[in-house]
């Protein structure tokens, strides 16, 4: 039996489209549906989006009815080829200009058609994949790079389960970059303070907001786990549901938006910096992963009787070899080497252990069906669909060619020297300097990436920071 408000809406009475599609809050099937859901909610726009290389959304908005007519969505390929300060690198090594800045093609993933609930108008949103004007997918765009991973996993008849926990930290409004980010007031009218880790008077205290997320995420068909306070001042962490990769990717691309657009509504910001204050934690994007076999369902990280498998020491001993060369998919900026530092709660090394969260790899307690891999390195200022492409590239790597893993670290991994690229340029040279990194992300993705990179740095050799000021002005 239609629900009440099915049999109210009248554009619901002449659909065919079954009630349950149109009251979905997320997706449909076919471009019919898409139709009957948009007119039932009586949606006038639409933003058809799509992640660039620093995970922000580009795109186009058009009235519904365009939408739904068949309209071409173009966009220049040079879009993937500016910083994210908006420049344009000059080319070098493997990056180049396509000469004719040709045009690519947004293809709407109808099964991420939702609401965009913080608009006053009626606005609908669709993640869109990429293609040449041929069709054909563009290797170097972040959900196509993902997407080949995945492809991948299937031809071995695996499939890769993901679960992402993302940090950030909640900020007064700041309207000079010359100046610190400070905590915003609670409902107490005072700035919380750090050391806070899983409080809840620290979460009560900005609870009209978090009610505003979780209010946002449910119009969208996003689901949050949990929600807990970090040790920073104001700074938060969701965790979401395991899954497939693609749609958890697109989950923290959603969550990213909707977080920012919650915190603005109560006139301060949410940032994804990786280390947005000096002297606090930073913000990661922990990455939890297993693999399943798609015939039977099954965890390939375990035996039948229980015991880990070599796939699960292979796996990590690919985290190992190859995480290090493509850091700077889950670092992407100068700012992100300034959270991977020592007692600042995010792992320095290249160890892996049970249980051991001062490990880069932490292998979580759990049964048999559930284990699995915990990557601590990504920060939460990362490409979603590049991080988990990244890790998930090490992990399949590792299996591929059997690489051994070191013996498990028990005491305090990060005690020690710093494991790890300590910069973006280090970084972005050892993910040139392996050919078999080309084989799962793509040569073409690789050079684009590294020329971006490398502009980006280059932007921010020009600026001069208050140390410099502080310390060389009088001084040297």
């Amino acid at each position: 039996m239609p629900s009440k408000k099915t049999a109210q809406n009248p554009a619901a009475k002449t659909s065919k489209t079954p009630a349950a599609t149109l009251l979905a809050p997320r997706g449909v099937k076919t471009w019919k549906d898409a139709a009957d859901w948009l007119r039932y909610r009586g949606i006038e726009d639409i933003e058809c989006i799509t992640p660039d290389l620093a995970g922000v959304a580009r795109g186009k908005m058009m009235p519904s009815s365009k939408f739904t007519s068949n309209t071409s969505l173009a966009l220049p390929s040079a879009l993937y080829r500016h910083t994210i300060s908006g420049e344009y690198p000059e080319e070098t090594g493997n990056f180049r200009y396509e000469p004719r800045d040709s045009d690519l093609k947004l293809m709407p993933d109808l099964s991420t058609l939702s609401v965009v609930p913080w608009e006053t108008d009626p606005t609908a949103q669709v993640i869109c994949d990429v293609v040449d004007t041929e069709g054909h997918h563009v290797a170097y765009t972040p959900r196509n790079v993902l997407k080949n991973v995945m492809r991948l996993y299937a031809e071995r008849g695996w499939k890769a389960v993901v679960a992402p926990e993302i940090e950030f930290y909640l900020v007064a409004k700041n309207e000079d970059p010359d100046y610190p980010l400070h905590p915003p007031k609670g409902r107490s009218g005072r700035s919380i303070l750090g050391g806070q880790g899983y409080s809840i008077a620290g979460i009560n205290e900005f609870d009209e907001l978090i009610d505003d997320i979780y209010h946002f995420s449910e119009k969208q068909g996003l689901e949050i786990d949990t929600l807990i306070h970090e040790e920073g001042p104001a700074q938060l962490e969701i965790n979401l549901r395991h899954g497939d990769p693609i749609e958890l990717a697109d989950q923290v691309f959603m969550f990213k938006r909707t977080i920012r657009e919650a915190a603005l509504k109560h006139g301060i910001y949410a940032t994804f910096m990786a280390k947005p204050m000096q002297g606090q934690a930073g913000s990661a994007m922990h990455i939890h992963q297993s693999v399943v076999d798609i015939k039977t369902g099954k965890n390939i990280f375990s035996n039948p009787d229980g015991t880990a498998s070599n796939a699960f020491f292979h796996f990590i001993g690919g985290m190992q070899a190859f995480v290090p060369k493509t850091l700077s998919m889950m670092a992407p900026y100068v700012n992100s080497y300034r959270r991977l530092m020592p007692e600042m709660s995010a792992p320095v090394n290249n160890a892996w252990g049970y249980d051991n969260r001062t490990t880069a790899f932490r292998v979580p307690i759990s049964d048999a069906a559930a284990r699995r891999i915990e990557n601590r390195l990504p920060g939460s200022d990362a490409n979603p669909y590049l991080a988990l492409a990244a890790s998930l590239a090490c992990g399949l790597l590792g299996i591929i060619h059997e690489v051994e893993p070191s013996p498990p670290t028990e005491d305090t991994a990060n005690a020690g020297t710093i494991e790890l690229p300590r910069g973006l340029l280090e970084a972005v040279s050892l993910l040139e300097s392996d050919d078999r990194l080309g084989e799962v992300l793509s040569p073409e993705f690789i050079g684009l990436y590294a020329g971006v990179k490398r502009g980006e740095f280059e932007t921010f050799m020009q600026v001069i920071s208050p140390w410099e000021r502080e310390f060389l002005l009088l001084n040297v």
